[in-house]
């Protein structure tokens, strides 16, 4: 199927100018700012239980923002629509457990190789037969298995260093609760801003030796094809950015009006996660939240301006990347435990309600019970053999489900 054409010829410079306005300007500022807060600890909070240097984790930044700002400024002024791409936030955590039994270099293979998929699945318009073949359900069960445990470290962070996380907590559900002050403050920012001046308080910030301030130099890394990589974590990877990252993106952009070009952004998933897997970063996915934000209000034909100026500011941060790292690992562990586990809390809800609400639940709960377990078999993790398990369980005692779900196709 060939590539969808734009509606529209690319904007010049005089029409840009034209189309922002203010509130464009606000509502990229703020899905900026989501955008680097909560899942930037979830990478620092991965990182660091997979034992990552942190030359390691400021290239998998650079990657995930620079890189992904530049497809995002090019298919926004393509398209004339928010289209801003980022990094599979699901992927990511994916990515935890298997750090404990794979070398990084074997997980880039399997970026590899799951980019290379995308790209094939982009290029011959089967991504939608694709979607549609994926039990949602008991893929959700294995996505809210690997989730918890973000949600879990939070709890430990209360229970280990509680004047770190509990004020962190305490801001986050006062501004839940006034959804009036939450919208001028978002709940993880209130977060972000009580946990920082309680490590100051408590004088808890020790940023160490060397500058501060540097620019990124991103590592290039040479992938490391192994099967059990691959048979782990290729087609849960591909699963999460095309069904669920992607999934949402589309679901929020239609609601606007907009009409996201499937294959283009199929293709562009699978070709930047390549890009992006050189310097150690996860897939490439069509963004979720921050489409949601800027395109929630304004006019429909001026949204576009809010994913232009969040390409640029992501693209800021991932040049800037050591440096953000730098500051963030020179906090306590409880600070990124914190804000990683509250940046999760509304992600693993949705995950639950998606596994458990209509069909398929037995085999969502096989799935999350042996994904939560996290016990490898053949040395490939739980993730895969959730989804194996899961499937198998509800195809022999769901039948039904099945069924309705061929009749509903």
């Amino acid at each position: 199927m060939p590539l969808e054409a734009p509606d529209l010829a690319p904007p010049g410079p005089r029409q840009i100018r034209s189309d922002f306005g203010a509130l464009y300007a606000v509502n990229g500022l703020v899905a900026f700012i989501f955008a680097t807060t909560g899942p930037v600890a979830i990478i620092l909070a991965i990182g660091r239980n997979g034992s990552l240097s942190a030359s390691d984790i400021s290239s998998w930044m650079f990657g995930a923002f620079f890189l992904n700002g530049l497809i995002s400024l090019v298919f926004c002024w393509l398209y004339r629509q928010p289209l801003v791409f980022l990094w599979s936030i699901p992927g990511a955590v994916l990515i935890g457990p298997a750090l404990g039994h794979l070398s990084f270099a074997e997980v880039i293979g399997a970026y590899q190789v799951t980019g290379a998929l995308m790209l094939v699945l982009g290029a011959s318009g089967l991504v939608r037969r694709a979607m549609q073949a994926a039990v949602m359900p008991i893929v959700m069960g294995m996505v809210a298995g690997v989730f918890l445990r973000f949600d879990l470290d939070l709890v430990y962070a209360l229970r280990d260093d509680f004047w770190i996380a509990a004020p962190m907590v305490a801001a986050f559900l006062a501004l839940s609760a006034l959804p009036r002050l939450g919208r001028f403050v978002p709940p993880l920012i209130g977060a972000l801003v009580a946990g920082a001046a309680a490590v100051a308080l408590l004088d808890r910030f020790h940023p160490g030796s060397g500058a501060i301030f540097s620019f990124a130099r991103p590592t290039l890394y040479a992938p490391v094809f192994s099967w059990r990589a691959l048979v782990e974590l290729v087609v849960p990877l591909a699963i999460t950015v095309l069904a669920v990252q992607n999934g949402q993106g589309y679901a929020v952009l239609g609601v606007a009006g907009h009409k996201p070009p499937v294959n283009a952004v199929t293709i562009a998933c699978g070709a930047g996660s390549m890009l992006c897997a050189l310097v150690g970063s996860v897939s490439t996915c069509l963004t979720g939240p921050v489409n949601a934000i800027i395109s929630t209000t304004g006019e429909r034909t001026r949204q576009y301006t809010s994913g232009l100026l969040v390409g640029v500011l992501v693209i800021a941060f991932g040049a800037l990347a050591p440096t953000f790292t730098h500051l963030m690992l020179a906090t306590p562990k409880a600070f990124i435990a914190t804000l990683g586990g509250l940046a999760m809390l509304r992600v693993l809800q949705t995950s639950f309600v998606a596994a458990f609400r209509t069909t398929h639940t037995f085999g969502a709960l096989v799935t999350f019970v042996v994904t939560i377990a996290n016990v490898p078999i053949f040395n490939i993790g739980a993730p895969f053999w959730g989804l194996v398990i899961g499937f198998l369980c509800s195809k022999l005692l769901e039948p039904g489900d099945f069924a309705k779900a061929r009749s509903n196709a």
